[in-house]
């Protein structure tokens, strides 16, 4: 078990949910907002996406990221900055027998251009989406080939940013720990095991021991479930000897019927940490942990 907890707060997302919750933050400064108060709330570290201030749909535009990083690091509250590089690999194959005719959505660029608000702004961290996944019951792919990977960890470690490999499936880790071993990641390693996304791995106790039993020695670690079960994977991870990741980007709920906030779906993980007989650490807790240094 581990008795001293980081949290992290994925705030927003990029998913079709702005129509599913009242209040998911879209602007940079309802984004930026919802990552201060969480750190108010206890999370240590906030995971970052932008939107479309126009549509709600997540987007890779770096001066949106500008103003919520510069909103963020100008309000005085300590927090660690974690951003997304996942935006631009999103591959909507075309219908039935014509898959070559790509849909609307379909968002694709190399590995440079989704690092490009990474390379401006300079994060403490930024995930990095370690594999390709059939993403949901559609014609949707998320596409991360091993090429693509390979360069962007390079690029992340020569930014001397801290690259959080998101592993969804058994397959993605063997990746992750591959880059490990091949020195593109520095010591010590960072994973978030993300469970629950179909159909990548599922949201259970068995998978995500797997996983566990597959990390190299001296990774530090997360993980979280999708829905209802953010909260039953919060317990499960410090069980196993991990830190806890909630948030809107993860779960719209605090209970059945009942719309959830960012600051909301921290507290009731600390009080759940806490009741563990964990003690939640704070952002220079997560630093120390993660051999970050503070960034004036």
């Amino acid at each position: 078990m581990n008795f001293e907890v980081f949290i992290t707060c994925a705030v927003t997302g990029a998913g079709e949910t702005v129509d599913k919750h009242p209040a998911i933050p879209v602007t940079p400064a309802e984004i930026a907002n919802a990552a201060i108060d969480a750190a108010k709330a206890g999370a240590a570290i906030v995971h970052c996406h932008v939107r479309d201030p126009e549509t709600g749909r997540g987007c890779r535009d770096v001066e949106l990221y500008r103003e919520v990083v510069s909103r963020i690091r100008d309000s005085g509250i300590d927090v660690v900055i974690n951003l997304t590089s996942g935006m631009g690999g999103d591959l909507e194959i075309g219908a039935d027998e014509d898959p070559m005719t790509f849909g609307a959505y379909t968002d694709l660029v190399g590995p440079m251009t989704r690092l490009a608000h990474v390379e401006e702004l300079l994060p403490d961290i930024c995930s990095l989406d370690c594999g390709t996944l059939n993403f949901g019951d559609g014609r949707t792919i998320y596409v991360s080939t091993p090429q693509q990977l390979r360069a962007g960890a390079k690029r992340i470690q020569e930014l001397g940013v801290k690259p959080e490999l998101e592993v969804f499936d058994s397959g993605h880790l063997w990746f992750a720990k591959q880059m490990h071993k091949e020195g593109l990641i520095d010591d010590p390693p960072m994973f978030q095991i993300c469970l629950g996304i179909p159909w990548g791995a599922p949201a259970d106790t068995a998978t995500m021991k797997t996983m566990v039993d597959a990390l190299p020695d001296n990774a530090v670690w997360a993980g979280f479930g999708i829905g209802r079960m953010q909260m039953p994977m919060v317990t499960q991870a410090v069980i196993l000897g991990g830190n806890a990741r909630v948030g809107l980007e993860d779960n719209l709920y605090l209970e059945k019927g009942k719309f959830a906030s960012n600051p909301e779906l921290v507290e009731r993980a600390v009080n759940i940490i806490q009741l563990m007989g964990a003690k939640v650490i704070g952002p220079d807790g997560a630093r120390e942990k993660l051999g970050l240094k503070k960034r004036s």
